[in-house]
């Protein structure tokens, strides 16, 4: 492939090949995904987004004039075997730095491991807990916070229902937005009247939802990715709960189709411009979108690009810091990502720095729908 993209360009200036490198040597980059299991529509998009990623590197040398080779293992949307794949892909695999999925249990359980061989880690996830492990973390996951004030806000300025009920997954990360939400709820006016839990295999929630509209409740805020949105679309509606609504987490777009298809306008979710390419104004945001979205859609034109996009700009934002380090050494590596200025990816622009390192530090969504088969920001 021979496309020199300016912005692809521009990840890779400077990227001259040292003298101690030998050309064929590869630069390996592993990534730990949950490729089945709960976390598999959005983490097989994370690995294609690499992949495209690469791709497109590889195409203008590589880094440091190698060849970039990803190594991926599927790690089943389980902690555990997310810690086999990380001690593989270091002792086995030998990688120089990690791009892993969304599976937070998994890369939490995996970070002492990773920490202890001194390799960065870009990840789909929340951070790591401990704060010697989130040294070595780079999150490319907006805070949790972005996700609740979308749909609070919304539920605020658009809608009368001030009682709702929040319904998640035992995941860090939706444990994290539950404890959240019940902070900063009567910021919005909003009053939570019931907290319920499932499984992400859990086949029927309708008992959850009914005690949640029991409750008062005119809303459920999902916290939870995969195909259990829509299980719980199609409960609300075997319910004949007609009033209902159902705001979701920022998830794949062929599950929010499926939910959508569902319930009709009363299903509503998080999105980031790229997943509505057309809300996004003319500027830089609307550039990187493109030159994504240029490679995304000539090899993957019908399926949804969220989470790709956000693994196209943590592989662009390896690049840029091999750039600034001229080194594959890990503490180089980490310490050339807190460097780098800000940078203007296709989800969203990142901010890194040595006290920051989650790197969407603005609020990049707004509350969408399924409308004429097609995505669009909700009225």
């Amino acid at each position: 492939m021979s496309c020199r993209h300016p912005l692809i360009v521009a990840a890779i200036l400077g990227l001259a090949l040292p003298a101690t490198a030998r050309a064929e040597e590869s630069f390996k980059i592993g990534a730990s995904l949950g490729l089945t299991g709960y976390a598999a529509a959005t983490d097989r998009a994370w690995r294609d987004g690499l992949t495209i990623a690469v791709d497109a590197l590889n195409a203008e040398g590589g880094l440091l004039g190698r060849k970039i080779e990803l190594v991926v293992e599927d790690n089943r949307s389980e902690p555990q075997d997310a810690v086999v794949a990380y001690k593989k892909m270091i002792a086995t695999d030998v990688v120089q730095i990690f791009d892993s999925g969304c599976v937070s249990a998994g890369n939490f359980a995996a970070a002492a491991s990773v920490v202890r061989a001194r390799l960065p880690m870009m990840l789909c996830s929340i951070l790591p807990q401990r704060p010697e492990e989130q040294r070595w973390a780079f999150s490319f996951l907006a805070p949790p916070r972005f996700e609740i004030d979308a749909r609070f806000r919304y539920l605020k300025e658009k809608t009368d229902i001030r009682k709702i009920g929040i319904l998640h997954d035992p995941t860090p990360y939706a444990l994290l937005m539950k404890d959240l939400a019940s902070k900063i709820a009567a910021d919005f006016g909003m009053e939570i009247v019931a907290t319920e839990s499932y499984k992400q295999d859990d086949a029927d929630i309708s008992v959850q939802l009914g005690r949640i509209n029991a409750a008062g409740g005119g809303a459920v805020i999902k916290m939870g990715q995969g195909g259990s949105t829509v299980t719980v679309a199609k409960n609300i509606k075997q319910l004949g709960l007609d009033k209902m609504l159902l705001l979701a987490s920022t998830d794949d777009g062929a599950i929010f189709k499926q939910a959508g298809e569902v319930l009709g306008g009363r299903f509503l979710f998080v999105a980031p411009p790229v997943q509505i390419p057309d809300s996004a104004a003319p500027g830089p945001m609307r550039d990187a979108i493109d030159a994504f979205l240029k490679y995304w859609q000539a090899k993957y034109p019908d399926r949804d690009p969220t989470a790709g996009a956000r693994a196209w700009d943590s592989m662009m934002v390896i690049a840029k810091a091999a750039a600034i380090a001229k080194s594959t050494d890990g503490t180089a590596l980490r310490d050339a990502v807190e460097k780098l200025p800000s940078y203007q990816g296709a989800f969203a622009a990142l901010n890194f720095s040595a006290e920051q390192h989650v790197g969407i530090t603005e609020n990049p969504f707004r509350m969408a729908e399924l409308k004429d088969g097609k995505f669009a920001v909700a009225p």
